[in-house]
């Protein structure tokens, strides 16, 4: 008898979306005045600035359809924030384009790069790390495999077997990292995937929030410079990237870009990818038969929210604050956990190793939901992960709780 092999494949089930594990523990929260405060993911709660709000709803642009690689006001404005920001010159023509924030390029890109390269199959991801870079890899029916991270967080190059490296269809890095806040070294992994060659994508969607050092990006690769001046604001960072500006290292990375983090945008939806000009084309394409359009009142916010270095350093300052002082509130009940190297989440070591255990004393004790690290690999479970996404009144709140 004949068998149809398409009808005898396993279905995929998708799994629970893992911060939907969190909802039957919220109750606990209830006991405290002004109630439960999520700081399990990372929304920002500021406000963006005046002049993006502005643009965002005076562009007149709603009618028409929008270019899927970005309006050409937005990629200039992508390329010269790169110049300010990094020291690098991107080619606003060649090797920019537009996404839908960050997380749905970041979870489509293995199918994308697999109808490219089909003799490849595997995604090499930091083991510790957001879980999209994992799903993508199962969305699209490729090996997800981890890459250990060392005791401070950066991801172990030398830890990826030749064999999963000659089936690498991309290597992602993600530099500062979520959740532990370490940073990479982004020179060693370009230079690992042009050895190798396979495409190196760089995740530095909380580059703005670097505290050990200036901000670093794939285009420009070089080591942590970790003897910077860590109190100089974020426009002292861009003014002397301008000043040591050069082209673009770009052969064989990319470098993804959000605003939702920098400019409070998470709503809105709009970011962007910067690099190989080759890469950079074939997403392009493939993006815009698939109809992937940034809104076009998104895109005239984010040329405006690229213009702006102030409030970036406005929020630099607040989220630095607010993570020192929620280190203190977590101390109160566990190990008082370390400051970041970059990004807004601390990275809290469970007492005894059972996060979930420790999600619930925090829940009952502060009012606070943390995420236990579980959702970012199974080498992560005995830690919480805790978002400084909360207001400055929010947090004297939380104090209160607990004096």
């Amino acid at each position: 008898m004949h068998t149809d092999p398409v009808s005898t494949r396993a279905r995929f089930v998708p799994p629970p979306y893992p911060y939907d594990r969190l909802d039957e523990l919220k109750p606990l929260a209830d006991r405290h005045d002004g109630g439960l405060v999520d700081l399990s993911i990372g929304t920002p709660v500021d406000p963006p600035s005046s002049a993006v709000l502005a643009a965002l709803g005076g562009s007149d642009s709603e009618r028409g359809y929008p270019p899927s690689i970005g309006t050409p006001e937005l990629r200039d404005a992508a390329a010269r924030w790169c110049e300010q920001r990094f020291g690098v010159q991107v080619d606003a023509d060649a090797e920019i384009a537009a996404t839908i924030g960050s997380k749905e390029f970041v979870a489509g890109l293995p199918h994308w790069l697999r109808l490219r390269t089909p003799e490849r199959d595997t995604v090499l991801y930091p083991e510790v790390s957001y879980p999209s870079y994992a799903m993508g890899a199962e969305l699209a029916g490729c090996r997800a495999v981890g890459v250990p991270a060392d005791e401070h967080w950066s991801i172990q190059l030398d830890a990826i077997s030749e064999a999963d490296a000659d089936r690498a269809l991309v290597l992602w890095v993600n530099s500062p990292g979520n959740p532990a806040g370490g940073l990479d070294d982004l020179a060693a992994a370009a230079d690992w995937g042009r050895e190798r060659g396979v495409p190196v994508f760089s995740d530095e969607c909380y580059a703005e929030f670097t505290w050990d050092g200036p901000p670093h990006t794939i285009l420009a690769p070089t080591a942590p410079d970790t003897a910077a001046d860590h109190s100089r604001s974020a426009a002292a960072d861009a003014d002397a990237a301008t000043h040591r500006s050069r082209r673009a290292d770009a052969d064989g990375v990319v470098a993804v870009h959000s605003l939702s983090k920098r400019s409070n945008l998470a709503g809105v939806r709009v970011g962007f990818y910067a690099g190989d000009p080759e890469l950079v084309h074939y997403l392009r394409e493939l993006r815009k038969h698939a109809g992937f359009m940034v809104p076009g009142p998104a895109q005239a916010a984010a040329v405006a929210a690229l213009a702006d270095s102030v409030h970036v350093a406005e929020q630099r300052e607040r989220y630095r604050s607010r993570l020192e002082r929620l280190a203190r509130i977590v101390g109160r009940f566990g190990p008082e956990p370390p400051l970041p190297r970059g990004g807004f989440y601390l990275w809290a070591a469970a007492p005894d190793g059972d996060a979930w255990a420790f999600t619930r004393t925090l829940l009952a004790e502060a009012g606070i939901l943390v995420s236990p690290g579980e959702f970012y690999g199974p080498s992560a479970a005995g830690y919480v992960r805790v978002a400084a996404v909360l207001t400055d009144d929010i947090l004297d709140m939380v104090e209160s709780r607990i004096d």
